[in-house]
């Protein structure tokens, strides 16, 4: 199995990080990934086509917010947390307040 990519997200423009979160199923994948950590590819529920999320988390994992492991013929996201809390600091309590709001 190859290397999962990982861009240094240090260097990321703002921009390409923000249009990556600016599409409704990319941001549902994130807020999703901050309430449980690790998800296999097939837990994230959407009736979009399997080659379509493909291509969302793909999107996430070139600007540098998400990363995949491989597990036997399976593959698990989690969050770079500790990456995008130093480049971003709230982000992610940011947008899980979103999802969750007061």
């Amino acid at each position: 199995m190859k290397a999962s990519y990982r861009p240094d997200l240090k260097r990321m423009p703002l921009s390409s990080l923000f249009y990556a979160l600016g599409d409704p199923v990319r941001l549902k994948i994130v807020q999703t990934l901050i309430e449980q950590n690790e998800i296999s590819c097939g837990e994230c529920k959407s009736p979009l086509s399997k080659s379509t999320m493909s291509h969302h988390f793909k999107v996430l994992q070139q600007v540098g917010l998400i990363q995949r492991r491989g597990e036997g013929t399976s593959h698990y996201l989690s969050l770079r947390r500790a990456e995008i809390d130093r480049r971003l600091p709230g982000l992610l309590e940011a947008l899980q307040r979103a999802t969750h709001p007061l």
